[in-house]
């Protein structure tokens, strides 16, 4: 039996609380892997742009295709990238992926398919700036100004919450290692994999690796030190 690692993305955080989007792309991925007799052992979800080519859970279901020698499975081929750089450098990542709406899809009609969404992004983008533009000019005219002017404050804002979240997380995680690792001898990728092996999940609900248990152990001993 196949194995496959299922990847769905929608682009606003509007349509991941919903979670519609995301539904329908899982429903179309069990339904392609069903009929090839398939079995999905892990999905990821992203909420992000897909002009975007750094997405942390693409990368780790990458990382799982590599580490499980799956097939990475999406349910149309734009939920990867709207890039024809990003689609090359994953066809030659060494990670085998189907789009369960064209699973006959071969590398050139991928690319062409990829050139084509590239170009459609652009022109989306060149209008909405196009349009803030006039937007601007427009209100300028009436001695107004276009956007939050406490928008940096809001940054700030949430930047502090995020690092309030991960430092919350990195203390609950450091009764988990003390309780698998009391003595703190485990080397970092040992300790992944018994973190992967009993089910613990990261902070974005990903797998553990060396690079991220050393992180985790940094930033515990930077708060027990605080």
């Amino acid at each position: 039996m196949s194995k496959f690692v299922a990847y769905v993305r929608v682009s606003t955080t509007k349509q991941g609380a919903s979670r519609l989007g995301l539904e329908a792309q899982r429903t179309a991925i069990r339904e392609y892997v069903r009929r090839v007799d398939g079995e999905i052992t892990f999905t990821f979800e992203e909420v992000d742009s897909g002009g975007h080519a750094a997405r942390p859970e693409l990368q780790k279901a990458l990382q799982h295709c590599r580490l499980t020698r799956a097939m990475l499975v999406v349910a149309k081929l734009d939920r990867l990238a709207r890039s024809v750089h990003f689609i090359s450098q994953l066809m030659e990542s060494g990670v085998d992926f189907v789009a369960a709406d064209m699973p006959e899809a071969n590398k050139l009609t991928i690319h062409i398919i990829a050139a084509v969404a590239e170009y459609e992004r652009q022109l989306i983008s060149e209008r909405t700036k196009n349009a803030l533009k006039s937007a601007r000019t427009r209100l300028q005219t009436l001695g107004r100004t276009l956007g939050n002017p406490r928008v940096k404050e809001a940054q700030r804002k949430g930047t502090i919450a995020a690092i309030q979240k991960a430092d919350a997380f990195a203390l609950k995680m450091a009764k988990v290692l003390k309780l698998h690792d009391p003595e703190g001898k485990l080397s970092a990728n040992k300790l992944a994999e018994i973190l992967n092996a009993e089910g613990i999940r990261g902070a974005n609900n990903g797998l553990w690796t060396p690079a991220t248990i050393i992180a985790l152990r940094r930033r515990i001993l930077r708060l027990q030190n605080y």
